[in-house]
């Protein structure tokens, strides 16, 4: 009998031992994944979204299928940040800002006039800082994969050009449902209307805003040439967008399964962000093409630009903590070489 119990002892010893080791030791499972982005198909973040799908069905041997729901039809970017952590989408890419909801440190990359080139954003948000915020992200029900980029953000509107800081002043603009693009318009003297993206061209269509502010990129994709008469170049403000993934999804995954979705992550971070520094220089010559008129801010008016948020630069310096935001500047000026 004792003989008889050990064999059946030893029989079980390794089924029990994986179990024991949970999905980490087991190989790639099939899983089918819902990825939503607000954007159309042919913006650089959709692109992104497609070259992830390729990596990750080439990595995990045609196991893991990524569902893309570009366009906003699972809802708008608070809406789908909702469903990620309650675990009814699995990944979503948006602008980092929009986080700062969740995590209020994510407010510091919303700063405007911060970066003076993608370049720079990429060491920043690549290195310690961007990863330090991605840490935080966990205890709300998210897991950060890769940065990947929007771009800069340049002013459009319906009533006439704009080419000084005067030329804001009463103008309703769209904002991102974010805090600090809200004052920041604020500041400068318009009315900032904080709006889904997904309603946005119905918005500027009816004239509910006379404008809003989005990379070149943007403009074109969403055709808002159609209902927006003037573009001014302001690049007031640089957008990192984040990879996330439901924790709820994340957790059930073995270590073989979410190096998969990291290393594709990655390598899609690197080629999105080409793809969208390609167009964004493009954007703009075909966007003067639709016959949009297209102005650039002077050094003295940009200045003045500048000078007008500092007083909201140091209120959300104050909120957001101010060793974040000193944490930030000291990894750009490292970045800089000062």
């Amino acid at each position: 009998m004792l003989n008889r119990l050990m064999k059946l002892t030893l029989g079980l010893a390794v089924p029990l031992a994986l179990l024991a080791a949970g999905p980490s030791a087991a190989e790639i499972r099939e899983h089918q994944l819902k990825f939503a982005s607000a954007n159309n198909k042919g913006h650089p973040q959709v692109t992104g979204m497609e070259k992830f799908a390729e990596l990750v069905k080439d990595k995990s041997g045609g196991k893991i299928e990524i569902k893309l729901f570009p366009g906003g039809v699972l809802g708008g970017d608070v809406q789908t940040v909702s469903a990620l952590q309650g675990g009814v989408i699995e990944m979503t890419v948006l602008n980092a800002g929009i986080l700062a909801g969740n995590v209020k440190q994510f407010g510091a990359v919303d700063l405007p006039f911060l970066f003076n080139s993608g370049e720079e954003a990429d060491k920043v948000m690549d290195g310690p800082f961007g990863t330090g915020l991605m840490q935080l992200l966990p205890d709300t029900g998210l897991v950060g994969l890769a940065y990947w980029e929007l771009g800069f953000r340049n002013l459009t509107n319906n009533r006439h050009a704009v080419t000084s800081l005067d030329d804001i002043k009463g103008l309703k603009i769209r904002t991102i449902q974010s805090p600090i693009p809200i004052e920041l318009f604020n500041a400068l003297g318009a009315n900032a209307v904080p709006l889904p993206y997904t309603e946005l061209y119905t918005a500027l269509e009816t004239g509910t805003v006379d404008g809003q502010e989005n990379p070149a990129a943007n403009i074109l994709n969403a055709k808002f040439y159609e209902v927006q008469k003037y573009m001014t170049v302001t690049r007031h403000q640089y957008n990192p967008q984040i990879v996330l993934i439901s924790k709820k999804f994340w957790d059930g995954l073995n270590d073989e399964e979410k190096g998969v979705l990291q290393a594709a992550a990655t390598e899609a971070r690197d080629y999105q962000r080409q793809v969208s520094r390609d167009l964004d220089k493009k954007a703009i010559d075909e966007i003067k093409a639709t016959g949009m008129q297209v102005d650039e801010l002077s050094a003295e008016e940009t200045q003045k630009f500048r000078e007008a948020v500092k007083p909201m630069i140091e209120k959300f310096t104050a909120e957001i903590g101010s060793d974040t935001v000193n944490s930030l500047f000291k990894e750009l000026n490292a970045v800089r070489g000062n």
